[in-house]
């Protein structure tokens, strides 16, 4: 019904108005006496085989969404009924900022993808912080920081820390985002130095808790064999907890079916989806490979059949986050793929449903 009735009228709304049309639905049902729920009895599966225990938290299946849907935890419950045992929210920073300006999210439906250049748009870590309080499931949730546009390079790192300590008593794990193309020279911070200093920083904040949470960092997919080898170093040398492969990418070489006129139109932004699959699974099984192993990885970007995301895990990948397959699969998405990496784990074979 999603892909024949709902989708095709979605889609006739620019993406970003759908997006938020979306949303208000998700919290409306979200505030309903018994809508929780109904949205769990609906979609939620949760089989007891594909339960594991990752950077030391148990999540019930290896399906997520990725940061960049649930800006500001409006609506992290509700997506949680929906199948997701994860939800990774963000990317935050300390102070609200509106992002870059509109129109900054489009489809390539074609190609089975987007392009957006949203620029961190979000209220700031006060705000989120004050939703996250108060969780009403048990979803994981996932903290996504980065920092505000305005703040210099230099200063990045404290940035990061003020959202890591606004967003401390509320979120399970961290995502440093350092690789979003849509702040400038957000992704000059993926350079060895300024990557270890902010990293490093964060884990003395961790240490000064009296339980400390998970860092993982969140990586482009654009990046080349060597500096693939400095994030396995920095990743040794900092001790956080793992990686997140991967963000969304600049290049265009890829696109085939959308005019080039509309892709030249569009400008810069961060493509995602179908476009991607092949990339980010080939830098998920390099750092798996090259790393022996060594931390775990969670696996996004282009993750838009259950397929892709048993493929990930293949690779290396220990969880797999979806977002932009989420946008052209639907609600009962994450059902499907928590239906087929139940099979795949019982039978050793991928059945498409």
């Amino acid at each position: 019904m999603y892909k024949t009735f709902i989708r095709p009228l979605l889609f006739r709304f620019s993406a970003e108005r759908a997006h938020g049309f979306t949303f208000a639905l998700l919290r409306m049902v979200q505030a309903l006496p018994f809508g929780l729920r109904i949205l769990a009895w609906m979609f939620r599966r949760r089989p007891e085989g594909l339960s594991r225990t990752v950077f030391g938290i148990d999540f019930p299946t290896p399906v997520g969404i990725a940061a960049g849907l649930d800006k500001d935890a409006e609506a992290f419950d509700a997506l949680g009924a929906l199948g997701f045992s994860f939800v990774e929210i963000g990317t935050v920073t300390p102070l609200p900022q509106p992002g870059n300006p509109s129109p900054r999210l489009f489809r390539l439906v074609a190609d089975h993808s987007l392009i957006n250049r949203m620029g961190f748009n979000n209220q700031g870590a006060a705000r989120a912080a004050k939703r996250l309080k108060k969780r009403r499931t048990d979803v994981i949730v996932g903290g996504n920081i980065g920092k505000n546009k305005v703040t210099p390079n230099d200063q990045a790192v404290s940035d990061y820390v003020k959202s890591f300590e606004t967003l401390f008593p509320y979120v399970d794990y961290f995502a440093v985002n350092v690789s979003s193309p849509n702040t400038p020279g957000l992704r000059e911070l993926q350079q060895r130095g300024p990557l270890t200093e902010i990293l490093s920083r964060l884990q003395s904040c961790n240490a000064a808790h009296e339980k400390r949470k998970p860092i993982l960092l969140k990586i482009a997919p654009d990046l080349t064999d060597g500096q693939l080898d400095d994030i396995i170093e920095i990743v040794k040398e900092t001790r956080i907890d793992g990686v997140i492969a991967t963000n969304t990418t600049v290049s265009r070489e890829m696109i085939f079916a959308t005019p080039a006129r509309r892709v030249e139109r569009i400008g810069a932004g961060g493509l995602s989806g179908a476009l991607l699959t092949e990339r980010s699974t080939e830098v998920i099984r390099y750092l798996h490979e090259r790393s022996g192993g060594a931390f775990p990885i969670i696996g996004v970007g282009g993750i838009m059949t259950p397929e892709d995301a048993i493929e990930k895990l293949e690779a290396g990948a220990s969880l797999v986050q979806v977002y932009t397959g989420f946008i052209y699969q639907g609600p009962s998405f994450a059902r499907r793929i928590v239906r087929a990496l139940d099979a795949w784990q019982k039978k050793g074979e991928v059945q498409t449903f």
